[in-house]
């Protein structure tokens, strides 16, 4: 393969981690559940929506990590302490979510078709596959965690919000008021 070309491997990987993790069906009973348990206020689709793209961002880290060769942990550890620390500020039944859908993410076709996925790339590459291929199930573990808490974050902003605007939106009618 041409060094030119080698950045296909990318968004490749990165539609493989957003197809499989939409089809996983340990995610798929995950979000039906999700959905049950806050009676429909943390939506199926959308949550299945997120967790596909923080996967697939996940692989395209992964996937470059096997094309440059940088050690993993300059992926993982900046990541899990962020997953971490969103824990604090990110309501706890997000939090609880969050670490549920990284081990759902990770399920049986996750596990099938991108390990191999990664281990070929490598392969391929010339790389050294048990130093730049392995970790990828770490980096999809990891990738739910950052983007479920975010969803969180945003949800508790806006749940602020309404807060705030339904208490300005208070009409007091004058004319009811006796002196």
């Amino acid at each position: 393969a041409g060094t030119n070309f080698l950045w296909v491997l990318i968004p490749i990987g990165m539609v493989f981690g957003f197809t499989i993790v939409a089809a996983e069906p340990s995610v798929i009973a995950l979000n039906h559940q999700v959905e049950d348990v806050t009676a429909g206020a943390i939506n199926k689709k959308f949550m299945l929506a997120a967790l596909s793209i923080g996967v697939s961002s996940a692989i395209g880290l992964a996937t470059l990590r096997v094309i440059t060769g940088i050690s993993i942990f300059w992926f993982l550890i900046p990541g899990y302490i962020l997953a971490l620390s969103l824990s604090f500020f990110t309501p706890k039944i997000f939090t609880s979510i969050a670490f549920d859908s990284g081990g759902a993410a990770s399920g049986a076709l996750t596990t099938a078709f991108l390990t191999p996925f990664a281990f070929g790339a490598a392969q391929t590459l010339g790389s050294n596959i048990l130093l730049d291929a392995f970790g990828l199930v770490a980096f999809v573990v990891m990738a739910p965690l950052i983007t479920i808490q975010l969803l969180g974050l945003v949800y508790k902003f806006k749940l602020k919000k309404t807060k705030i605007k339904e208490a300005h939106d208070e009409i007091i009618d004058l004319s009811e008021v006796k002196s």
